[in-house]
């Protein structure tokens, strides 16, 4: 048995040998990963289209149809605090989306 464990531990060690080592270069490349894509422009829930509301992560036919039916809202949280999307999708894209307001106010007053 003694001998069969010096064996292993002397095959093992000249595995680690024979591999290469990492450059300082190529292991920084690899801890830099890039986070997915934000839009630059936050998707309107109140006036989107369903084709624009299917570009958020966690929306679907479904949910897009879901978002279009009850609009206007107020705000971005309605979403969920109407239960139109489950909370768990309102949270993953609150920072992706806006709830713009009709303009209120007199036509032609100075």
């Amino acid at each position: 048995m003694v001998v069969i464990a010096l064996g292993l531990t002397v095959l093992a060690g000249a595995a680690a040998a024979t591999r290469p080592a990492a450059t300082p270069a190529a292991a920084a490349s690899t801890a830099k990963a890039k986070p997915a894509a934000k839009p630059s422009v936050p998707v309107d829930i109140n006036s989107a289209s369903r084709d624009q509301l299917k570009t958020l992560p966690g929306i679907g036919d479904v949910e897009a149809d879901r978002i279009i039916s009850g609009r206007p809202y107020r705000s971005k949280a309605d979403l969920a605090e109407r239960d139109v999307i489950p909370t768990g999708v309102y949270v993953s894209l609150k920072g992706r989306i806006i709830a713009k307001q009709k303009a209120k106010g007199k036509v032609g007053v100075p």
